[in-house]
């Protein structure tokens, strides 16, 4: 699939200007491709299909009025195949810093390879609901895989552990596209928390099966971040 198609659509429909595009285009190419890139060689594991949303995904927090996702990764069955997709905001792409974009990647592929061991492993039938943003931040957390135990790339985890400390936080990047993207009136999408699941058939996650050796890389990987928890619940 073409990650920027959905982004080409908006400019024909005028949804969205030259210039906004020829900026997400522009950094996607710059800094989207050499974060998968990276990752990829880190792990030695594929990154799955992701493409640009061209929209601001909001979620409804009570506290705040509303958080704003950057990124999200979709479970989907496509003619009763199941695959999994990396949805990317336009906003993160057009004003998140490298190593914002970098660690927001790397943590939907974290979800990623979680979700592909335990649909493996047939742990998995269909995704939690959560009724709130706050609710959904710890869900998260349960369904990720440490950094430390996957990426073999010292800054990348550093940069992954400053922002997702609990939630991801960057308060520099919210500013920019609150100011230049929602209350300029670009297009937004609001998704509520209860809303951002998936069902999926059981007769398509059962046809799921990784190859052996990375399900056994997965494996390890899962029981590298209990001991890594474990020890961080010590201290």
């Amino acid at each position: 699939m073409d990650p920027l198609t959905r982004l080409k659509e908006a400019r024909l429909r005028g949804a969205l200007s030259d210039k906004v595009c020829d900026l997400v285009l522009h950094r996607f190419a710059g800094i989207v491709v050499p974060g998968i890139d990276r990752i990829e060689r880190t792990t030695g594991l594929a990154y799955p299909a992701a493409y640009v949303e061209p929209a601001a995904v909001i979620s409804p927090a009570a506290q705040f009025g509303y958080g704003v996702l950057f990124a999200r990764t979709v479970p989907v069955v496509v003619e009763g195949n199941f695959r999994v997709v990396v949805q990317i905001s336009a906003p993160l792409v057009a004003y998140g810093l490298k190593g914002a974009v970098h660690a927001i990647l790397s943590h939907e592929f974290l979800h990623y390879l979680e979700l592909m061991r335990r649909i493996h492993r047939g742990d998995l039938l269909s995704d939690e609901i959560t009724g709130n943003l706050f609710e959904s931040v710890y869900a998260d957390e349960s369904r990720t895989l440490e950094p430390g135990a996957v990426f073999n790339d010292r800054t990348l985890v550093s940069h992954i552990r400053k922002r997702f400390g609990a939630g991801f936080r960057d308060s520099r990047l919210e500013k920019k596209v609150v100011e230049q993207w929602i209350n300029r009136g670009l297009p937004k999408i609001s998704v509520r928390p209860d809303m951002n699941t998936t069902s999926i058939p059981a007769e398509s996650l059962s046809s799921v099966r990784l190859p052996p050796e990375t399900a056994q890389r997965l494996e390890e990987m899962h029981q590298k971040s209990v001991r890594i928890r474990s020890r961080r619940r010590l201290y």
